[in-house]
């Protein structure tokens, strides 16, 4: 993020993750050994200056690891001496100089942690991960030094007592009301005492979010399922069995099989794997990657994360963190979120639980034609028994759909389509430009009048030194202010084909591409003055509405139909095959739903917790675990959360503490804006230009609540979600 607000040293999950920076206002930031100080500055260092590149996109062949503490030093010196001129202004206090002013502060840190995020999340190493642990803290008492400057915050109060009279543009009007509630959220208003000891929280919160971070990365890798005989991966395709083959000989265990784990609870290979042993062996290397009492245990840290955080809530005068966290949400209160989350769980459930009675009378009729007993539904058992039902009930086979889905075609005739269809967009793939991995995808975006938007890197394939999951986020920030145009990255984690092979994605994958460019459209359709109110910086239950939107498109007929071609033959998919799928639109979104709500359910109990609890103990993670599922009724056996609380990145290291709900909230935003567009007509430039215009264009410059009900005529309701996702009776 641009402005006095810097990404901060968390992977951005989904979206773009702002945090920040820093010391006290009246003290310098110390050097780190290496570092540069004003009065040697390394001119070689490629973060000093902007970018010569398109779009200042960042130059990665000149990036070395050496060059990031000495830019996020500097960087933050650079910024302190831009604020402390603000705050010490002898001019009265303006919007223009005070609150415009901090908008265009901390330029070098911003481009410095733009591409020291990316590392950290997309491709880190040793050094990045000693980085990160050793400047965090530093970057966390940056941003205290920010909202915590008396001077600074006096002006800033001074020109929002007299915001009725200032004759303010919307957009400006919003900005000043935004800043001022960060500020007071931030602690500008409690005594110095006070101050002093939410620094000390914030500090010690962002050094154990960047270790937890860290820990989990390499928990994922530690946890991969190592295989030594061949017979084992029955069920898995040989294209399957080949990356497997390769990513072993990866790590040098040639002659043997490694399965990487994703971040999530449930494994894509459970879904092949013909061996209930091998399938319980890699399901329990997932669910019990970081709680092993080993180095990459994370018990200790998200107990202690749990902690400080209530400690922080209430020396900010409120009950718990999650009422401190949402106060700049559209959801405002704890209670507001548990109610719409509560309203779910029973339909969530029951299509569950009917999911789960045909998967047990697959088990008990495969097991009988075997001549052997019956055995209880697991959730390592969930996904294999999923394709059997499948097949049966819609005849749809996994491995007859993949073929159709190559990850290259998926992406321009998919994904690129759908945004030419509703936005006019086209893109040109750039080869000349440098990344940060050779398998990264570039393309120059261009609008329907033939001006160029901006940048768009894909980085799609899964590596050991990369976090888990799919993300998006910007190496440039759009903002008119700065004059500034978009270069925005998308990151998934699908499996790499061996050498010479195909890069064949599940629907689910196809589904993920979809959402994270959806992502990518919110930012290139920035129309903004102002870097902190521009593309992805919006609040959580607001920034996963367009994604989720997009998701929809993938599989719209005439989309569909563009892309979902033979990768051998070129040709479209049978007609036979598609109404297969079509019919099976609601196959396993019990299961769907419910993990999503367990998931969301966790994160609010963690953040909900009360400053006068006692820190969890390190022994009673899992029992905090089950009651709180227990408590909010939703402790289904085959079910797990969607993340178990110990590698749950986005609410420990991702910012959405107290926001996973966002993707359930954004469901139903998403749902009924899609809905919108049924009834006008679908897939025209009319009506995506008309969204692009009310909505993607807007960031966070107006009311959300209001600027949804400007756009769909009223307030949002569940009845489109509720249909889409399987939670109403299904009509015979």
């Amino acid at each position: 993020m641009q402005g006095f607000r810097t990404k901060a040293l968390v992977l951005a999950c989904c979206a773009l993750v702002a945090g920040g920076a820093g010391l006290n206002a009246n003290a310098a930031t110390p050097a780190a050994p290496g570092a540069a100080t004003h009065a040697d500055v390394n001119a070689s260092n490629p973060f000093f200056k902007p970018s010569t590149l398109p779009f200042g996109a960042p130059d990665f062949s000149k990036i070395k690891d050496s060059d990031y503490v000495p830019a996020m030093e500097e960087g933050m010196r650079l910024q302190m001496q831009e604020i402390d001129k603000i705050a010490n202004n002898p001019a009265s206090p303006t919007f223009e100089n005070t609150i415009v002013a901090m908008e265009k502060t901390g330029q070098m840190l911003t481009r410095v942690m733009n591409v020291f995020s990316l590392y950290a999340g997309a491709d880190t190493s040793p050094t990045i991960e000693k980085i990160s642990e050793q400047e965090a803290p530093k970057l966390a008492a940056h941003q205290d030094a920010i909202y915590l400057n008396a001077k600074l915050f006096d002006r800033i109060e001074k020109i929002y007592d007299l915001r009725g009279k200032l004759k303010l543009d919307p957009e400006s009007q919003r900005l000043l009301e935004h800043d001022h509630q960060e500020f007071v959220l931030n602690g500008a208003k409690l005594s110095k005492p006070d101050q002093a000891t939410l620094k000390h929280y914030n500090e010690q919160i962002s050094t154990l979010t960047t270790q937890f971070g860290n820990k989990l990365i390499a928990a994922a890798k530690a946890g991969a399922l190592v295989v030594d005989n061949k017979a084992d991966l029955a069920g898995l395709t040989p294209a399957q069995i080949d990356a497997a083959a390769q990513a072993a000989k990866a790590r040098g265990l040639t002659g043997k099989w490694v399965i990487p784990l994703q971040n999530t609870t449930q494994q894509p290979d459970l879904a092949f794997l013909k061996n209930r042993k091998i399938r319980h062996e890699l399901y329990e290397h997932s669910w019990n990657r970081a709680e092993k009492g080993d180095a990459n245990d994370t018990r200790a840290i998200i107990t202690e994360i749990a902690y400080l955080r209530a400690q922080k809530a209430k020396l900010l005068g409120y009950p718990d963190f999650a009422a401190w966290k949402l106060q700049d949400q559209m959801a405002k209160t704890p209670a507001t979120v548990m109610n719409f989350l509560d309203a779910l769980v029973p339909a969530a459930k029951a299509r569950a639980a009917a999911e789960a009675a045909d998967r047990q009378q697959t088990i008990d009729k495969d097991q009988k034609a075997l001549g052997k007993p019956a055995f209880k539904l697991e959730p390592w058992d969930w996904e294999y028994y999923g394709q059997q039902v499948q097949k049966t009930k819609y005849d749809i086979d996994q491995s007859q759909v993949k073929p159709y889905f190559e990850l290259h075609n998926v992406l321009v005739n998919g994904v690129f389509y759908a945004a030419h269809q509703l936005y006019g967009l086209t893109f040109k793939q750039v080869k000349n430009l440098p990344t940060w991995n050779p398998d990264v995808l570039v393309y120059e975006v261009y609008d329907a009048n033939g001006k160029p938007l901006g940048l768009f890197y894909g980085d799609y394939f899964k590596r050991d030194n990369k976090a888990g999951g799919a993300w998006m986020s910007d190496l440039v920030h759009p903002n008119t202010l700065l004059h500034q145009s978009p270069v925005i990255y998308n990151v998934a984690n699908f499996t790499k084909p061996a050498p010479g092979q195909p890069a064949l994605l599940s629907m689910d994958d196809v589904i993920t591409m979809f959402h994270e460019f959806g992502h990518a459209l919110n930012a290139f359709f920035s129309d903004t003055k102002y870097p902190s109110l521009s593309g992805t910086n919006e609040p959580r239950d607001w920034v996963e509405f367009p994604s989720q939107f997009n998701e929809h498109w993938a599989t719209y007929p005439e989309v569909f139909n563009h892309y979902a071609k033979n990768y051998k033959t070129g040709a479209p998919m049978p007609k036979a095959l598609v109404e297969k799928l079509q019919k099976s639109r609601l196959f396993n979104k019990g299961y769907d739903m419910t993990e999503l709500l367990e998931a969301a359910l966790l994160d609010m109990n963690w953040n909900s917790m009360s400053p006068s609890h006692p820190k969890v103990s390190v022994a009673d993670v899992d029992q905090f675990e089950t009651n709180a599922l227990k408590s909010d009724n939703i402790l289904v056996p085959y079910v797990p959360p969607r993340y178990r609380s110990t590698y749950f990145l986005h609410i420990w290291g991702n910012g959405y503490a107290a926001g996973y709900y966002a993707y359930l909230w954004t469901q139903m935003l998403a749902d009924d804006a899609y809905a919108w567009f049924g009834e006008h007509g679908g897939l025209t430039r009319a009506n995506g230009d008309r969204f692009r215009k009310m909505i993607l264009s807007r960031g966070n410059t107006e009311d959300l609540a209001e600027l949804y009900k400007a756009w769909r005529g009223r307030a949002p309701n569940t009845n489109a979600m509720k249909k889409d996702r399987g939670l109403e009776p299904e009509k015979n």
